[in-house]
């Protein structure tokens, strides 16, 4: 996969070379020399430019990206325009850095594929482990919908999934089982086997129903 990413601070360059790492063509541009310079050794094709221009997405390639992940700082001007001219290229598939919900809703109404909002989703996913001792991590996955990961309740050890009927119980659906001494994730988990203390589950659900069984788990 080609992907255009248009702002290179640290947002915008961390997932430039994390996209790279994982095999993807990164091209990337930036107003700043210094940010492009930083970069230059890690994706493809880097250029110092202006991305609300299409001339200039075009000179690094956009027409030919499969994807554009704009993170322009608090401009959210530029964020914008760098949407529409990314659209002008051809790019039809947009990840976006927001620093607002105003800058979200704007984004939305444009038609972007995702608005990524850093400063906000952190403070949701550190709030929800800071609320239950037994909850690793949390993810949104939509409103009022999430998935989380979470220690295995002392009351379900040596109990199996089939046992313990969560779907039926709380509506909610364990994804994968995780077992830290082995360090081993298995997905699509065997109902039959016995539940561990050294596993934790990672459950999908509405966040209702998942703050019930972390109270179970506290």
């Amino acid at each position: 996969m080609r992907v255009v990413v248009v702002g290179l601070g640290n947002f915008g360059a961390s997932a430039a070379r994390a996209l790279s790492h994982q095999g993807h063509q990164v091209v990337a541009l930036d107003v700043d020399e210094a940010k492009v310079e930083r970069l230059a050794a890690t994706v493809e094709r880097i250029l110092v430019g202006n991305g609300t221009d299409p001339a200039v997405l075009e000179a690094v390639g956009a027409k030919a990206a499969d994807a554009g992940l704009v993170s322009t700082g608090d401009d959210v001007t530029a964020s914008v325009l760098t949407c529409l001219a990314l659209r002008d290229c051809g790019v039809r598939k947009l990840f976006v850095k927001v620093i607002s919900e105003l800058h979200r809703r704007i984004l939305d109404r444009l038609g972007v594929d995702e608005t990524v909002f850093p400063e906000h989703d952190s403070a949701e996913r550190l709030a929800c482990r800071m609320g239950s001792a037994a909850i690793v991590n949390h993810v949104p996955l939509g409103p009022g919908f999430s998935a989380q990961e979470l220690a295995v309740p002392d009351a379900w050890i040596g109990r199996s999934l089939r046992e313990l009927e969560l779907p039926r119980r709380f509506r909610v659906s364990v994804v994968a089982v995780h077992d830290y001494l082995s360090d081993t994730m298995t997905p699509i988990p065997d109902p039959d086997a016995p539940l561990r203390g050294s596993e934790t589950l990672l459950v999908a659900g509405e966040d209702e129903n998942l703050s019930r069984i972390a109270r179970l788990a506290d």
